[in-house]
């Protein structure tokens, strides 16, 4: 309960924007996927969160979420398929990526918006999904001051999972792309330079050391 019994109550419209919408988040991070959580579900809406194409797929024949909210740089492949799979069933794509150059491949594909990591203002954010599902978005402000912030417990799982991905036999083009949407997200230049030069000679060596000192400087969270 929100409020105790006798407490101040405010309008639901004012603070629940997105009361009764539920989202699909298809999103490999969990830094980003936890930030998406507290804006979302603080707004009112219900969050389920997949983090591959396959389980995407297989929610979408189950479910029909109000909103789909896709990565375009998953595991098991591109966000774009899925865009275009969601939006032939009538289900608004909102695409999301680290990498602004994916943002006219998103709309090809059928996504109604793009929005490129970082999220630089949640008022913003919020606004933006109330215009995809109602057309209105003014009570978006309300919810802004109230977001938080994503766990760093998240954030080091992140790390950790980019470690292993950068030492292993993972696409290459993948591990860039996952590292350089962490690192935006938490304004880390240098590990995002770090990310766009994984591909040359020595590159990825720099990018898994890059990583260990994040993660080391992490220890104690």
């Amino acid at each position: 309960m929100p409020f105790p019994p006798d407490g101040p109550r405010l309008p639901a419209a004012t603070t629940l924007p997105l009361r009764g919408v539920t989202v699909l988040a298809v999103e490999d991070s969990r830094f980003s996927s936890d930030a998406l959580r507290l804006i979302l579900t603080r707004a009112g809406a219900r969050l389920r969160r997949v983090e591959t194409l396959a389980a995407a797929r297989l929610h979408l024949e189950c479910y029909r979420p109000d909103l789909v909210i896709a990565d375009l740089g998953l595991p098991d492949g591109r966000g774009e398929e899925l865009i275009a799979v969601a939006s032939a069933r009538g289900i608004p794509v909102l695409a999301v990526s680290g990498d602004p150059d994916g943002r006219q491949s998103a709309l090809d594909a059928g996504a109604v918006a793009f929005f490129e990591k970082p999220i630089p203002s949640v008022a913003g954010f919020l606004r933006l999904v109330q215009q995809l599902l109602t057309g209105t978005g003014a009570e978006a402000e309300a919810v802004a001051v109230e977001a938080g912030r994503a766990d760093p417990m998240a954030l080091r799982d992140d790390l950790a999972r980019a470690a292993a991905l950068v030492t292993g036999a993972a696409d290459a083009g993948y591990v860039a792309g996952f590292v350089r949407g962490l690192a935006r997200s938490i304004g880390d230049r240098g590990l995002e330079e770090a990310a766009v030069g994984a591909g040359e000679e020595g590159g990825r060596q720099l990018l898994a050391q890059v990583i260990g000192q994040r993660l080391m400087a992490m220890q104690s969270v």
